[in-house]
C-alpha cells in the first residue's frame, strides 16, 4: 500500500466538478480515458494547455475515504495521465493538485511550461475550445 501524501492549494476556476449528483457529464471530445469507476479528460476551464482532471465517479467526499484498493487505482490512473502529458507535451514537470472544496474526489494535473514554482497558479482560467489534445495524450496513456 502507498503512503497517502496530498498537497492542497486553492486553484480559482475549479468549477469543473460540481457536489455530487450535480457532476457534470465532460464533453466526449474531451474524455481521454473513462471506464466504471473514473474518468480522465481535459479540464473544462484550464488554466495551462493540457490541464487535465481525472474524476473518481462515485459519491466520495474525500480522497482519505477511499478503499486502500480504490486509492491504488486512482493514483496509478493519476500517474499513467501524468506520463501520458509528459509525453505528449515533451514536458519536464506536471503538477498534481489534489482538490477538495467541491466535495467530490479528483485531481487536477497542470502541465508546467516555463514558469518558475507556483507561477502557474497565477494563470487565469481559460475555456476549453480545442479538443485535439485529447486525442493525443490518449495515444501516450499506458497503464503498467
Amino acid at each position: 500500500m502507498r503512503k497517502r501524501i496530498a498537497f492542497f492549494i486553492f486553484l480559482p476556476g475549479c468549477d469543473i466538478i460540481k457536489i455530487m449528483d450535480n457532476l457534470p457529464a465532460p464533453p466526449k471530445e474531451s474524455i481521454i480515458y473513462e471506464d466504471e469507476n473514473l474518468y480522465v479528460c481535459l479540464a473544462k476551464k484550464p488554466i495551462a494547455e493540457g490541464h487535465l482532471v481525472v474524476v473518481w465517479k462515485k459519491e466520495v467526499p474525500d480522497l482519505n475515504l477511499l478503499a486502500d484498493h480504490d486509492y491504488d487505482y486512482l493514483m496509478d490512473t493519476v500517474f499513467a495521465a501524468r506520463n501520458a502529458l509528459l509525453k505528449t507535451l515533451g514536458l519536464k514537470k506536471v503538477y498534481l493538485v489534489y482538490m477538495d472544496e467541491a466535495n467530490h474526489v479528483h485531481w487536477h494535473l497542470i502541465p508546467r511550461y516555463k514558469e518558475e514554482g507556483f507561477d502557474v497558479f497565477d494563470n487565469k482560467p481559460g475555456t476549453l475550445k480545442d479538443f485535439s489534445l485529447a486525442e493525443k495524450i490518449k495515444q501516450n496513456l499506458i497503464f503498467k
